[in-house]
């Protein structure tokens, strides 16, 4: 996910130069988004409101703070089972009769397809620009704490799904909530399910869709020339549609073809370019270390990177917002705790590797010059605090740093943008959906309603520039991490006896391999 907005008007002049047409448009956008952001602004200010005397969100610090918290609870559990997850998203203890619609594999992909996006390309820039090389630092730590969070959440996912006749399941963070509070004997947890479901809507169609498709048309706009939103946008829904009318299933098998290869371009390019300057890599390192206590000279210094760096994680791999488990509860397992197992590869893969490799480029490539006698790069020596390229910022400054090592980047930037927001939206259609039925209730028309609802969004999305309405969806994602961390903190002991059942089975011998 990103949270990095951009105006696609640019004051009077700009508004004064567009047709007629288009500025009866942008008008009424514009008194849309007024309108809109009057009942909405206090809602978004206080779920992103800084704690006091600081810049430092509370969201991010509830959300940092939890991941800790599960990390010492679970005596470090992503650091143990680290290579009992990866067997298990190999398949080597899977048997196909186990209840569930997809494998670990697929599952592990549908929910990577929500979380890496926008927010490992233009995201890490705008942190490493504001924070310093340091905030890369703060930024892995809080996504290696973070898969103690993804595994809590999406063990708990697992065992309290709905299983029913016809194969399928229903699960994530509204039926623990309401499941898991009534057999500890614990009120309220039919409330929070109902708010998490809510929250859960409203961010699937806003920022999980509609910003998605509007940051789509963006980055395919400049490389095709100005063309009307809405012609992205029907493209967006028709294809979004034709995979996600097939439900989990095919959503799982577009996302585990899609993951793999738009992570696989990205990384790949990523390590072309630190093999060419694989002499500065160490240098690299030296700055995010050295700049994680010191700041570099930059804004805020310690303080100022360690927020980017913790923000961006938190904003990134969405650990502790519960997305994730809506779409793990679908695995095909009869053990709960394999799946939070699975999960907890998600931060790393998201944050630690991507967001990492991107921020790595950035740093070298900043501070790499065109040397004026010799045509050459060379290194800048002349600061060591990150700033923007000529005036670039978020998808362009990454753009421009790899473009720094090859020179075609741009292009296979778009192609990325497409694709990640691609995924995004369809992994963010489950979720919704899955809300969607809890609330409404399941069924073929219940779901093709909200199916149809959320194509339509993808069009409207692409179309206007609602920056209101955005800014609200992405409150009412954060705010389902309120709610759900909060039913989290009931519900851990349980899934500390998962674990403890699960790995003395482990160790016994009890629980074998299968033959595939």
């Amino acid at each position: 996910m990103t949270f990095i907005r951009k105006s696609l008007l640019t004051g009077a002049a700009g508004f004064a130069a567009l047709p007629a047409a288009a500025q009866e448009a942008a008008s009424l956008d514009a008194r849309v988004n007024a309108v809109f952001a009057d009942f909405t602004g206090p809602f978004v200010n206080l779920i992103f409101a800084p704690l006091p005397g600081t810049s430092f969100p509370w969201i991010v610090l509830w959300l940092v703070v939890a991941a800790s918290i599960f990390t010492i609870y679970f005596a470090f559990v992503q650091l143990r089972y680290f290579g009992h997850s990866i067997s298990l998203v190999k398949g080597d203890y899977s048997d196909p009769d186990d209840a569930g619609e997809v494998s670990h594999f697929q599952a592990l992909a549908t929910a990577l397809s929500g979380t890496v996006g926008l927010g490992n390309i233009a995201g890490v820039a705008v942190a490493v620009g504001i924070g310093g090389p340091g905030a890369t630092f703060w930024m892995i730590l809080a996504g290696l704490l973070g898969m103690a969070s993804k595994f809590t959440e999406c063990t708990l996912g697992v065992k309290y799904r709905n299983e029913y006749p016809d194969g399928t399941v229903s699960g994530g963070p509204m039926y623990y909530m309401s499941k898991g509070f009534k057999e500890r004997g614990l009120p309220g947890g039919g409330i929070l399910a109902i708010l998490f479901s809510v929250f859960c809507i409203l961010g699937a169609l806003g920022g999980g869709n509609m910003f998605q498709a509007n940051q789509a048309h963006a980055q395919i706009t400049q490389i095709t020339g100005d063309y009307p939103g809405w012609i992205t946008g029907i493209i967006f829904a028709a294809v979004v549609f034709a995979v996600i009318v097939g439900g989990i299933k095919s959503i799982a098998r577009v996302t585990e073809k899609v993951v793999p290869f738009m992570g696989i371009m990205y990384v790949g390019a990523a390590a072309i370019i630190l093999i060419v300057n694989y002499d500065m890599i160490g240098w690299a390192f030296g700055q995010i270390f050295a700049g994680a206590f010191t700041g570099l000279g930059v804004a805020g210094g310690f303080v100022g990177a360690l927020i980017q760096g913790f923000k961006r994680a938190a904003f990134s791999n969405e650990a502790g917002v519960g997305s994730a488990a809506i779409a793990h509860s679908a695995v095909r397992t009869k053990e709960p705790i394999t799946e939070g197992f699975v999960s907890l590869l998600e931060p790393l893969i998201d944050t630690v590797v991507i967001c990492t490799m991107t921020a790595l480029v950035i740093i070298i490539s900043q501070q790499l010059i065109i040397d004026a006698e010799t045509g050459n790069y060379v290194l800048n020596d002349a600061g060591s605090a990150i700033a923007t390229v000529d005036g670039n910022s978020g998808v362009a400054l990454t753009s421009a740093a790899f473009a720094s090592g090859i020179s075609w980047f741009p292009y296979i930037l778009a192609l990325a943008v497409v694709l990640f927001a691609f995924s995004t939206m369809i992994s963010w259609s489950y979720y919704g959906l899955k809300a969607w039925t809890y609330l409404f209730g399941e069924g073929k028309m219940s779901e093709l309603i909200f199916k149809v609802i959320f194509c339509i969004f993808i069009v409207i999305g692409a179309a206007a520039s609602l920056g209101p309405v955005i800014d609200f969806s992405d409150a009412a994602i954060f705010a389902m991490a309120v709610v759900n961390i909060t039913a989290l903190y009931f519900l851990m002991s349980i899934v500390r006896a998962e674990l403890n059942s699960y790995s003395a089975r482990l160790k016994s011998g009890e629980i074998k391999k299968f033959a595939h």
